[in-house]
């Protein structure tokens, strides 16, 4: 494997916003991460993308979303003229109302400038403002650019009815009291990893709701059961630690929650690609 490709850049523990563009070659290879992206297409006949199961053909002016934690990957793309913004899941985290939004168009990937044409024309405006604020060298462009990142989903929202359509696989809301127990739930485990019981069963009374409906709730709020989240978020915390060379491995699997090294290594290696120890081999200083 090539290691070169897999994505290395500390996004999170610097900035909840940054934009990037010129990034070299036509391809890059299946990976996730927790934060999300939006990349807005700007040139090219070809423009093909992979987020989950489904692929994305894209022309000049349309946008493509991924999600914080969703597998991707470019097939054949102009990377190096599109705009790729990327923004901290924890800075959504932050604000329920952004939760609320991420979760109604967490099936939402694609969105064609030529089916939307006021709703594109709106997004371009807000994400070149973003941009001429991003490359300002503005000291405040950090917060300018989150608020536009709200105006950004704000507008999505204005736009909900127009975009059902576009809108993968069966779409439910909950209510606020709901969405505000799955999130004390979820944020209860980000900052407890090694928590003696964190089982579906215990979490589901934590949030006071059955078992069953817990299950069907949170892979409908998350996009994934509740096994494949929970080791995604113990993968998150694992890769954070391995970039840190005072730790050793037994204590980044403990400190992930994960029950020995043996199960740490073979999730890691499952849904990475590699095991902790090349990962970790990413960050030496050569």
């Amino acid at each position: 494997m090539d290691y070169s490709k897999f994505e290395t850049y500390d996004f999170e523990s610097t900035s909840n916003f940054y934009l990037s563009y010129g990034h070299k070659g036509r391809g890059y290879q299946s990976h996730w991460h927790s934060y999300g992206e939006i990349m807005m297409i700007n040139a090219g006949d070809t423009n093909i993308y992979r987020v989950g199961k489904n692929t994305y053909d894209l022309k000049p002016g349309d946008f493509i979303i991924v999600w914080p934690m969703e597998m991707h990957s470019v097939v054949d793309a102009n990377v190096e003229d599109a705009l790729i913004i990327k923004f901290s899941n924890t800075f959504v985290n932050t604000f329920f109302d952004l939760q609320k939004i991420m979760h109604l168009f967490r099936h939402l990937h694609m969105i064609k400038a030529e089916n939307h044409k006021e709703l594109s024309g709106k997004l371009h405006e807000t994400v070149q403002e973003m941009t001429d604020i991003f490359l300002s060298g503005d000291p405040e462009r950090e917060v300018k650019c989150c608020m536009l990142f709200m105006k950004f989903m704000l507008t999505l929202l204005d736009y909900r009815s127009e975009l059902v359509s576009d809108i993968e696989g069966e779409q439910i809301s909950y209510t606020d009291d709901v969405m505000q127990r799955m999130i004390m739930v979820t944020d209860y485990i980000k900052h407890n990893l090694t928590a003696d019981d964190l089982s579906q069963n215990t979490m589901a009374k934590m949030a006071g709701i059955s078992r069953d409906y817990f299950s069907r709730i949170f892979k409908n709020v998350t996009g994934k059961n509740y096994s494949k989240w929970l080791n995604m978020i113990r993968l998150e915390k694992a890769a954070e630690l391995l970039s840190q060379n005072d730790i050793s491995l037994t204590e980044v699997a403990m400190f992930s929650g994960f029950q020995s090294i043996s199960s740490f290594n073979r999730v890691f290696r499952e849904e990475m690609g590699m095991s902790p120890r090349n990962y970790r081999s990413l960050f030496v200083k050569k």
